[in-house]
């Protein structure tokens, strides 16, 4: 329940950030669109977000034309990276088998690039 209520309280937070953060705006423009998700392998626990600068849209699951998703072990996992969500933490879980990430690891910087300005 705990890592469900994270993952919608992002995508408020990114909603947010689209109509009150210049910075954010101005970068999500530049990436013109990304489609995430987060989720947990088993995909009991799943959102995606669909990113551009017209909007922002967000949804339970994880459909299949997503450009980048991050599968954690388990939603535990999730929520213990997600807290402090660094490279470091990332690259930990990933070394540990906790995270598994699908797509292209340039989108995943490109993300961690646009979030730091949530």
């Amino acid at each position: 329940m705990k890592l469900r209520l994270m993952l919608w309280v992002l995508g408020v937070l990114l909603k947010r950030a689209l109509r009150r953060k210049p910075a954010f705006r101005e970068r999500l423009g530049e990436l013109k669109r990304l489609d995430w998700g987060i989720g947990t392998e088993d995909l009991a626990i799943a959102r995606h977000y669909r990113m551009s600068p017209r909007g922002i849209e967000t949804g339970s699951g994880l459909p299949v034309d997503l450009d980048l998703e991050l599968r954690f072990e388990d939603a535990d996992s999730a929520i213990r990276v997600l807290r402090k969500p660094t490279q470091k933490a990332f690259l930990d879980g990933m070394m540990a088998g906790r995270v598994r990430l699908v797509g292209d690891a340039r989108d995943l910087d490109r993300l961690q690039g646009l979030l730091k300005h949530l």
